[in-house]
Parts: C-alpha cells; structure tokens; sequence
C-alpha cells in the first residue's frame, strides 16, 4: 500500500540513525525520495577520505547533488599520518571538491575549514558554480578567484575568512597584485568574522555588518593604535549600526582595553545598538574600574560583555569570585544579562536568570556574539 508523501517524511524524521535511513532509500521508491533528502540535505566530510567519497558520488549523480544545501568539509593534519605526506592530499582530491561544488546548485551553506600546512590558494574550486550561498565559512587563500567568487554572491548574510592580503602601513595600500571586491559585492552580508581588521575595513564600508569579529594583527602599541585608528574610521561606514563587536588581541592590557572603550564609545550612533561587547580587561584597581563602568554604562543596551581576567592575583574563584565581578558590573550597568570572564583560554559564563547572577555551564561562548 503506498502512502502519502507526508507520510514517508514523518517516517524518515523519526528514524533513529543514518544506517536505517540508507536502508530506507531501498525499502521502496516511496521511501527513496524523503530518505536521500534526509541523507544528503547536509553533508560533514570529516576527513579528506570521507569528503572524496562523498563528493565523487555528488558529482556522478546530479539527482542527489540538487537535494545538498549543506556542505562542510575538514581538512586537518591530524587526519594523516606519517611526517613527509602528512600535508599530501590525493592530486585529483581539489578537481573532485570543484566537481561537486558544479553539481549542488542548491547549495546554501559552504564550509571549508582547512587546518594544515598545505597549499590553500585552491580557490579556483569555485570556478562555475552556480548556487547562491547565505553562509560561506572560507579558509581558503584570498586570490582573484576568490574575489571573483564573492563578486557574484549576492546573497551572502554570513562570512567568514581567514585569509587577507595585509596592506602597507604608511599608506593602507594592499600590496597585493589582487583585485578588490566590486563597491557592490556582498550587498546583504551582515556577519562578518576575519582573522584580520584590514579585511574588516575592506569588507565593512556600505555594508550592512551588524556583527563584527576580528583581531588586532599589531603586537607594538604605537603601531595597533593606528590600526585600531584605521578600523574606527571604517566602522561608521557601515549602513547599519553594529549589534557584536567582537575584537581580539595577542597581548591584552588594562591602558589599552580603555582606550578601545573610549573609542567604541565615541562611534556614538554607530553603537547604541550595541549588545555585546568584547574582549576587554576588567581594571584591577577598584578606581579604574569604576571608570571603566563608567564608561561602559553609556551603552544602555548592552547584554553580554566578555572581560580578561588573566592578570588578576589572586585570581577571582569560580564561582563566587566571578559571581561578585558579575554583580558590581552590574549595578552600573542593568542591562547586562551575560558575562564572560577569560582567564588565558578558559572561559567562565555568569547569567542573570530571575535577577540572579548564576553560574551558566551551557552557553557556547564561540557563538554568543553572532546570537545578539
């Protein structure tokens, strides 16, 4: 007796594991058709064995690479073993990747995380693909191919990339023979995630970033001044006002996290919006902190800030150490429901729940500032 389609969809959504599901694709063509979408919808290629598997068979078969709208692949060197070909991927391994990527014309969502030494100016994958992406997670080299790329999606909402040609100091000039992207690229994209702000002051400029996360790529205070500088000077050239700023540093400093709140601040309409804020030093010296909330009160909307403690001695205990800082921040500044104290790479998450500040356990920290 065949079923409705209905049917066979509810049936296949409550199929416990992804074995069963393939065995569901030859009980009948009934069961085919919403088994293969539940198989193939969304794709994770763990390993470089795994992503030629399924990508030679995507690129054979057109009638399951129309059903992808998910693709995610990893490549690490923890993948391979052996020290001369622990960076070595099969020669046919990228024309494999490129082929699938010309099949799923439907594709949504593209994530390449690439995690070796190893030759990543392989952009060139991209060449003839023809979906339209919401959300492109890149580790690949910023090359024309790249660009070109970029060039022609419109309806990018979330990027990231972690490659970017850095420019000359003395003239924030790229040095690169590469081109820029076209002034109306990317016209929707309001999440952006780079490894370096002269991506951001790129990227930012008559775009409608809401949220921003990127880093500090100078290490002397002179010269990350005038790249902090560099930055703010392009942050309210954004056509909409940010939401998440989120800005990294390798050497963090109490001096230096007060002069990026002072100049967070003065980005005035730009950031009354603004609700999560990160990462700053938490002052030491009850004075200074004062005027850092201070400082930090003037953003009336803010929600989640997340603040260093790694020079702190003793360091504040978890939970009652972090749970008192949570507290004072907080009676300067009500509208914070979240805070996240960094002590080296941990991480320590105090909520409000009922107007109590409690030890939070479940929040993904990574992704708290594309969530505001």
């Amino acid at each position: 007796m065949e079923l409705s389609l209905e049917a066979y969809r509810l049936i296949v959504k409550y199929v416990g594991n992804r074995t069963d599901i393939c065995s569901l694709c030859r009980v009948s063509k009934g069961f085919q058709r919403p088994a293969e979408r539940a198989l193939y919808n969304t794709i994770y290629a763990r390993n470089p064995a795994d992503a030629m598997t399924l990508c030679s068979l995507l690129g054979k078969q057109s009638r399951l690479a129309i059903i992808v709208e998910a693709l995610t692949i990893f490549i690490s060197d923890e993948d391979r073993s052996g020290d001369a070909d622990r960076t070595a991927l099969p020669d046919d391994f990228w024309p494999i990747i490129a082929r699938a990527l010309q099949r799923t014309t439907n594709l949504r969502f593209l994530n390449l995380h690439l995690d070796y030494i190893g030759d990543t100016s392989t952009a060139w994958i991209l060449t003839g693909s023809t979906f339209r992406l919401r959300t492109f997670h890149c580790d690949l080299q910023w090359d024309p191919h790249l660009v070109s790329f970029l060039n022609h999606q419109p309806d990018i909402v979330d990027l990231y990339i972690v490659d970017y040609p850095v420019p000359d100091n003395a003239t924030h000039a790229s040095s690169s023979q590469t081109p820029p992207l076209e002034p109306n690229a990317l016209p929707n994209l309001s999440t952006l995630e780079c490894t370096f702000t002269e991506a951001a002051c790129a990227l930012v400029p008559n775009r409608p970033i809401t949220r921003l996360k990127t880093c500090f790529s100078r290490t002397r205070l002179a010269e990350k001044r005038e790249e902090m500088s560099y930055l703010f000077s392009k942050l309210p050239l954004s056509t909409r006002p940010l939401h998440s700023f989120d800005i990294a540093d390798s050497s963090y400093s109490e001096s230096f996290s007060m002069e990026l709140l002072s100049s967070v601040i003065k980005l005035q309409n730009k950031v009354q919006g603004l609700r999560y804020l990160g990462t700053l030093v938490l002052p030491i010296s009850g004075s200074e902190r004062l005027q850092f909330y201070g400082l930090l009160r003037r953003l009336s909307l803010l929600q989640c800030v997340e603040l260093d403690v790694s020079e702190w001695e003793p360091t504040p205990p978890i939970p009652a150490g972090v749970r008192a800082l949570a507290c004072e921040l907080r009676l300067y500044c009500p509208s914070v429901q979240r805070v996240i104290f960094v002590n080296d790479f941990e991480r320590t998450v105090i909520s409000v729940v009922h107007g109590i500040c409690v030890l939070d356990c479940d929040t993904n920290t990574e992704n708290v500032w594309r969530e505001m």
